[in-house]
């Protein structure tokens, strides 16, 4: 016996079964990429943007401010941020305009000390004790001096009146004239220096003569500082097809490993007993990064520091 019956009904059953989990499952799809897109743009995008400014406020971008698109957590978040970074800004403000007036406070007094100072290194009466006490005076006078001109560097940097007067530059003879100024104190402190040219002459690269002045004395002076025990400088210049490098290496106890990230921070001043106000690398970076070109400090094989300045030999 054969029995035979029509499939009609049950294709269309498990048809409509098949199409309304079909309909189920795109539902669910879609209400999974809708909260997804609700999700990346309340919370995710927010967060993500919040991280970046906090980072950007981390870096010294002080009074960066985040647009408040919510308010909700995020929001309260938002209010929290922008806050914390006006009141930064602001205590950055007031510190910096102290430091520029203590600077400028004591640039007249520490003139006059100088000033005194080497009147009386000429009396030949002033002798012995007398005389090594006139000598210390000067030289700390000096040291202070300096140290006021570094901060007053850094508060130019700080509140933009910064700026560079850019000309051609010779780098060679720049580099040769900042090595015969500190001759004297090479030779005061028994340090052997070796130059090296560059083996062709070099065209003059765009710059600013007395920044980049500033830069060479101030490497060399914390080279001479740092690394005298080493009673070896090198000085040399390389270049390629466009760029020029100034390489100054000392033969001292070079720096602790720990510290190089942090060399060029302002007012770091680091684990050595010599002192310093901590802003003289900060400005350096600071002038060499606006003439779009990279400062590099690193410790050097063998012992010492190797500072490279790298420099554009074309205005970019």
């Amino acid at each position: 016996m054969r029995y035979i019956t029509s499939l009609k009904l049950i294709d269309r059953a498990v048809t409509a079964s098949a199409l309304v989990a079909g309909g189920i499952g795109l539902a669910v799809l879609a209400i999974v990429i809708i909260s997804n897109i609700y999700f990346l743009r309340t919370i995710t995008e927010p967060i993500a943007s919040l991280t970046g400014v906090a980072r950007r406020i981390a870096e010294g971008s002080y009074g960066a401010q985040v647009e408040k698109t919510h308010d909700d957590e995020i929001g309260e978040l938002t209010d929290a941020i922008n806050d914390m970074s006006q009141k930064l800004s602001q205590s950055e403000r007031v510190q910096t305009e102290f430091i520029s007036s203590v600077s400028h406070e004591l640039r007249t007094p520490l003139t006059a000390i100088t000033g005194w100072a080497e009147t009386l290194a000429y009396d030949e009466a002033i002798q012995d004790d007398s005389r090594r006490g006139i000598e210390i005076i000067t030289r700390e006078a000096g040291r202070l001096t300096k140290m006021v001109e570094e901060l007053l560097e850094f508060t130019r940097i700080q509140d933009g009146r910064f700026t560079l007067h850019v000309s051609s530059v010779e780098l060679p003879a720049l580099v040769e004239d900042c090595l015969y100024t500190y001759n004297e104190l090479f030779r005061h402190e028994g340090l052997a220096v070796t130059y090296v040219s560059p083996e062709e002459d070099l065209p003059a690269i765009p710059g600013d003569p007395e920044r980049l002045s500033q830069v060479f004395l101030n490497i060399l002076d914390n080279a001479c500082k740092y690394g005298k025990n080493g009673k070896k400088i090198d000085v040399n210049i390389t270049h390629d097809d466009t760029n020029v490098s100034v390489c100054i290496r000392d033969y001292g106890p070079g720096i602790p490993p720990a510290e190089l990230p942090q060399v060029k921070k302002k007012f770091f001043k680091g684990s050595s007993k010599e002192r310093g106000s901590g802003i003289g690398l900060a400005v350096c970076d600071e002038i060499v990064t606006r003439h779009n070109g990279t400062l590099d400090i690193a410790n050097a094989a063998g012992g010492g520091v190797r500072v490279t300045v790298t420099l554009p030999r074309k205005a970019s």
